[in-house]
């Protein structure tokens, strides 16, 4: 639980304009106490009193009585130990490697490290809950978790420092990382088709989906026109998110037209699938092929191996180390990387065999 710190209000406006100073907003001169006043809607006197905390930190200077503050930021400042809230899709990101290590290594840094009250699916990925949770956590920086596109464009558009772990990040000011994955899954797709697949199915959450289907879902269904199959809402599935809509979508599809082939986003995900195959008794990949679009250790005691789409924590786990690095600094950080990721053929795909008989 972190310590919950009351800040005055001229603490709160000394660190809004420390922000924005290090984000570039103003270049050699600070604004006036006059003019700021006006723009944020406080009294004159808080907001010299904040411009007074800046000159003591060091990083505005006075000039004499009517004279606007210089900017100093030349002389290197003390990195900043931040407020880091961790903003989950859900709580079962918590226990996954990646996020693990991301707590341990901001925490071993030094800086307060936690997750925040709510979850993005438990606020329904609604932008005014998730502003609502915002305002009421004492936060200096978030790390956003598998967001949708509305979510990480309020994020970007925020003064506070913001970073995107996965979700709809791409083209947005916000800096972020995430797998590759665009290139494996159409080397996925291309091997299912080899293979003589013809219906073959992609399991996204919704937010890869909506408003319209993301980069890599839309070059999934591109791919599967190019070797003339028929696309269409069947092969990006609409479900809802929760665990019985999930399911209840298996059901459909595997009611009257089966697919001879799965591409299930995420392990919970595929896990589930799993389990839902085996209580009907359809065989992986006799029956149906099986790939999974991540990695999971326990994936290696698996037999035969699963076939997936293969990424290393460690880039990713660096990257955001680094970012809250160089804000820690000072510095800004706007970048967004892509890290390698590849297909494992594994031995959960397969030629199709016959037309399923679902009971």
């Amino acid at each position: 639980m972190p310590q919950c710190i009351i800040l005055s209000p001229s603490q709160q406006v000394a660190q809004y304009l420390r922000t924005n100073i290090m984000r570039g907003e103003w270049k050699s001169l600070m604004p006036g106490a006059p003019q700021l006043a006006k723009e944020f809607g406080v009294d004159r006197k808080t907001v010299e009193s904040a411009l007074k905390l800046l000159e003591h930190d060091g990083l505005l200077i006075a000039q004499g009585p009517g004279k606007k503050r210089k900017i100093h930021t030349t002389k290197p400042m003390m990195p900043t130990k931040l407020r880091i809230a961790l903003l989950a899709s859900e709580d079962s990101d918590r226990s996954l490697n990646y996020m693990v290590e991301i707590h341990h290594k901001l925490s071993e840094d030094g800086h307060n490290a936690f997750y925040s009250s709510r979850y993005l699916n438990d606020l329904n990925m609604d932008v005014r809950r998730v502003a609502r949770l915002v305002k009421q956590t004492e936060a200096d920086a978030w790390i956003v978790v598998s967001a949708n596109r509305e979510v990480l464009e309020w994020f970007a558009e925020q003064p506070f420092p913001s970073f995107a772990m996965f979700g709809r990040r791409l083209g947005l000011k916000i800096p972020s990382v995430g797998p590759d994955k665009l290139p494996p899954l159409l080397q996925a797709t291309r091997a299912l088709i080899r293979y003589g697949h013809r219906r073959i199915v992609l399991m996204v959450r919704p937010r890869r989906r909506l408003p319209v289907p993301g980069t890599s879902e839309a070059a999934f269904l591109e791919e599967l026109r190019k070797h003339g199959l028929p696309v269409g809402q069947y092969n990006l599935p609409s479900w809802e998110e929760s665990i019985d809509d999930f399911h209840a979508r298996l059901e459909i599809l595997f009611r009257t037209t089966p697919p001879t082939a799965l591409i299930v986003d995420e392990v919970v995900l595929f896990l589930a699938t799993q389990q839902f195959l085996a209580k009907k008794r359809i065989r992986v990949p006799e029956d149906v092929s099986l790939i999974c679009t991540d990695t999971d250790p326990c994936f290696d005691w698996c037999q035969p191996e699963i076939s997936r789409i293969s990424w290393d924590i460690a880039p990713v786990v660096r990257r955001v180390v680094r970012w809250a690095s160089q804000i820690s600094h000072h510095k800004n950080d706007f970048r967004q990387t892509l890290t390698p990721a590849h297909f494992i053929t594994g031995g959960t795909i397969g030629p199709v065999r016959k037309q399923l008989d679902i009971k």
